[in-house]
């Protein structure tokens, strides 16, 4: 995997690693989706090879699929290892979560057992956590969540492409990469099983009873929710019949569900995606409502299903929970976004929010001055600031070179408020940049752990004295940068005196009481600017106030 310290390549790595979970669903058969398992090992985790596992009915582990070499594939394709062997190797090694890892110092004692494997010699490692080449890593694929339910298989990879072996972020997403595996498999066999019972329902008069009696097994005890609802007419979407796991899921009654449609359940939000998913093979994540009034994320996917060859069509609808993977995402998003240490928002968050706010066209234009005067007129005018009765907006467009500005944006712009000492009462979005005295010498004489602790009361210190809505964010080492909307000249001084006032306060870490003293510059965001203008603006700021205090005022370590 990539080099866990950079926030922005982790993103990155779980943009790509998103998309292969979301590849995983649209697989047309088992086979293929077993590929797509494989696949997405090579491009969404940075393994050079891996292989897919799958337990047959025997109990056996049959090599249904292998990305990466084909060398490896034409070696290992189709080969059946024991359940005694597998089970072996799943018993030994580091236990990473659910992942298993053999490390080649003692992984040597399970070269000639029947399970097949690919592995070449290699000089030892040159570090502690560098990839032998006969290192092994194994990511089991169950039916539930944490190591729980029936073995469906095990994902095997091997040869990461940073040459190290994966780190905690790494180990979480393969192991997440492994869930969500296990769960697109028993989708596809459910899949093929629903569309194997649907032919037979369509083909063959005759089989029709013991079609039903499959369907209704595959959909009465799917593990997860199934839903049927009529379709088209004045009743269209509303709910037939709905399996135990759906009720389970919603906590909601069979006999209650026949009261609602998906329309009715779902969060005010999803709406409009569920009403552009489309019923033939349509497909959309969104939000229903629990019976106790929360909401838990899944998947619907839609198919049309027919009683009778010329009879009433039906709405089939598959409901996936996958509130656990949202969860993880949104785990995953927020560690790449904010600081590890004081769980502020980080460099690159800070960075997008104030970059958010700007635009590259600087304020007090003319098109601004047009736009601002048709939105924030108060006559009793039309719904662009003109009368209904006027042929046209204005007489002319004196003032406006090469013709008429373009239409409003709908974009707030930023302005600055005046540079002097008199607060002309003009408000802005304030940047000050914070930036820690004394703090080095703490690090030096107490060392990184008392330093450590010192950022994190900073950080709650500071995000205590500003507003709701505010944002407070660690730019790095001892630096930290508050953006704070609506605020003029003498409010963003009041402020940066409050917080220095919050800081100097005695930290107490470990029986001992440490000082550190903050030197502030206020900068204004400003359309026109750059976001890192706007940071080196504050910066500069920053460092001319801390040169003008004199050294008695600046607080140092106890």
């Amino acid at each position: 995997m990539e080099t866990e310290s950079e926030p922005y390549v982790r993103l990155a790595t779980l943009r790509q690693l998103h998309q292969v979970v979301a590849e995983l669903n649209t697989a047309r058969s088992l086979a293929d989706t077993l590929q797509t398992v494989a696949d997405g090992v090579i491009t969404g985790l940075g393994y050079e090879l891996s292989a897919v596992n799958l337990v047959r009915p025997d109990g056996d582990l049959v090599v249904a699929a292998v990305a990466g070499s084909a060398g490896a594939e034409a070696l290992m394709a189709g080969r059946v290892g024991s359940r005694a062997s597998w089970e072996r190797r799943l018993s030994m090694g580091e236990r990473w979560g659910d992942l298993c890892f053999i490390s080649h110092t003692e992984g040597w004692v399970l070269d000639d057992d029947d399970v097949p494997q690919w592995h070449t010699a290699g000089p030892a490692p040159r570090f502690p956590d560098e990839w032998h080449p006969m290192d092994r890593l194994f990511a089991p694929m169950y039916t539930a969540a944490n190591g729980g339910g029936e073995l469906l298989g095990v994902i095997s990879v091997d040869r990461p492409r940073n040459g190290r072996r994966p780190g905690p972020w790494g180990q979480e997403a393969l192991q997440m990469y492994a869930f969500q595996s296990a769960i697109a498999i028993s989708n596809a066999r459910l899949r093929a099983n629903m569309q194997r019972a649907l032919v037979r329902l369509e083909r063959e008069q005759q089989a029709l009873r013991a079609s039903e009696e499959s369907f209704r097994q595959a959909f009465e005890y799917a593990p997860s929710g199934m839903a049927v609802a009529e379709m088209g007419g004045d009743q269209h979407g509303r709910l037939l019949r709905t399996n135990d796991a759906l009720c389970r899921l919603l906590g909601r009654p069979a006999s209650g569900m026949r009261r609602y449609s998906f329309s009715d359940l779902v969060h005010p939000e999803d709406i409009g995606t569920l009403l552009r998913t489309s019923a033939e093979g349509g497909r959309a994540e969104l939000r229903l409502a629990r019976r106790d009034g929360t909401y838990v994320w899944v998947s619907l996917r839609n198919s049309v299903v027919a009683d009778t060859t010329d009879g009433p069509r039906f709405l089939l609808t598959h409901v996936e929970d996958i509130e656990e993977r949202k969860r993880h995402e949104l785990q995953l998003a927020h560690r790449a976004s904010h600081d590890s240490l004081t769980g502020l928002p980080n460099s690159a968050e800070l960075r997008a929010r104030l970059g958010a706010r700007l635009c590259s066209r600087p304020p007090g234009s003319m098109a601004d001055a047009y736009a601002s005067s048709a939105t924030l007129s108060t006559d009793p005018r039309g719904p662009h600031g003109f009368r209904a009765d006027a042929k046209e907006p204005f007489d002319g467009l004196d003032g406006f070179e090469g013709g008429p500005p373009p239409p409003f944006d709908h974009h707030v712009h930023l302005v600055a408020p005046a540079d002097g000492p008199a607060d002309d009462g003009s408000k802005g979005l304030a940047v000050l940049f914070c930036d820690l005295d004394g703090f080095k010498s703490i690090n030096d004489r107490f060392g990184h752990n008392t330093g450590d602790a010192v950022l994190i009361e900073v950080a709650r210190r500071l995000t205590s004295g500003v507003r709701d809505g505010d944002t407070v964010a660690r730019l790095g080492g001892d630096e930290f940068v508050v953006l704070a909307d609506g605020l003029g000249t003498a409010d963003a001084q009041d402020l940066a005196v409050r917080l220095r006032n919050a800081i100097i306060p005695p930290i107490r870490v470990e029986g001992r009481a440490v000082r550190v003293g903050a030197s502030f510059g206020i900068g204004w965001a400003n359309c026109g600017m750059s976001a890192e203008e706007v940071l080196e603006s504050a910066d500069q700021r920053m460092y001319v106030e801390k040169r003008s205090r004199s050294k008695a005022n600046r607080r140092a370590a106890g």
